[in-house]
């Protein structure tokens, strides 16, 4: 999609600090950061969410945040990925965010 932000950033055009990157996908830190680690995985083609992604890149995705996570975050981390509005969504193209760096559970603290 030509407007999105995340294609651009995928495609080259938007440069960022790539922490990992394959011909499938790209993970970068988050812009605006809800943990001490927070990072993104945006697959390189185009989809709006979760919703209807090919099996085998959505694992791709999940394993590479994972591979990524355990070696950042040894002590534990979080995967989220927000879907639609109502989920938090904020940019219409699929990303997986990883959170850590900080206790993530309940109670906080």
């Amino acid at each position: 999609m030509p407007d999105c932000l995340f294609c651009k950033i995928g495609a080259g055009i938007i440069p960022v600090h790539a922490v990992y990157e394959d011909d499938a996908c790209l993970v970068f830190p988050d812009i605006g950061p809800q943990a001490p680690t927070h990072l993104l995985v945006i697959p390189r083609a185009h989809y709006a969410s979760v919703v209807g992604v090919p099996p085998q890149l959505l694992g791709h995705l999940l394993q590479v945040a994972g591979d990524v996570a355990a070696r950042e975050l040894p002590g534990g981390f979080r995967i989220v990925a927000n879907t639609g509005k109502d989920g938090g969504q904020t940019v219409p193209h699929l990303h997986l965010h990883v959170l850590g760096g900080r206790h993530m559970g309940w109670p906080p603290g």
